[in-house]
């Protein structure tokens, strides 16, 4: 079921112990949860915002609340969990700095990861044509889109380094599969980051 997940995803799943305690918040339909729950014996838990995701993943079996991450992370307790995931959604949160801070003050790491603003199909939309792009990582325009925060690699980097968090592992990813680490900051679509403190 590995191989049918989305890239980052993947990953993930590749990388958490089994027998872990997993917050997977905007976890979705549920696809990253189920792989974990079925090959890893994994205890996870999701929070999703969407309530037909919720329902989905409830009728999978799956242990899902719904709820806003910018808020209901402070229900947790601290350390609450081997690992939390946030995947495609730090750009939609309102201060993704302080959603850095519960993740990892619930989990005791963290997976992140997000799209990159500073591809090089997002720059030349807007160097060229003069309009926010619409590309495979970005696929809906500007209006549509639940991305408040413009986010880069570097950027990221950026934040942990001056949160003092610590990088364990980072991934990137460009037309759906993984990439090396040479200029990822032009190359990579999205980007994957393991954390902890």
């Amino acid at each position: 079921m590995a191989d049918t997940l989305r890239p980052d995803l993947a990953v993930i799943a590749q990388n958490i112990a089994p027998g872990s305690r997993v917050l997977d918040i905007g976890c979705g339909d549920g696809s990253l949860m189920a792989e974990l729950v079925e090959r890893q014996g994994v205890d996870a838990r999701g929070l999703e915002i969407d309530a037909a995701q919720v329902e989905r993943c409830v009728a999978r079996g799956l242990s899902v609340v719904q709820g806003d991450a910018d808020s209901d992370l402070a229900d947790y307790p601290d350390k609450a969990f081997d690992y939390t995931i946030l995947s495609q959604t730090l750009q939609t949160a309102a201060r993704p700095d302080r959603m850095l801070d519960e993740l990892l003050r619930v989990g005791r790491q963290a997976f992140v990861s997000f799209p990159n603003f500073a591809h090089w199909r997002t720059r030349s939309a807007l160097m060229l044509g003069g309009r926010m792009p619409v590309t495979r990582a970005l696929p809906v325009s500007w209006y549509e889109t639940k991305n408040i925060h413009h986010v880069t690699i570097v950027d990221f980097r950026e934040l942990v380094a001056a949160k003092g968090v610590r990088v364990e592992r980072s991934w990137f990813f460009s037309g759906g599969h993984e990439i090396g680490p040479p200029a990822v900051n032009w190359r990579a679509e999205f980007a994957l980051f393991q954390l902890s403190r």
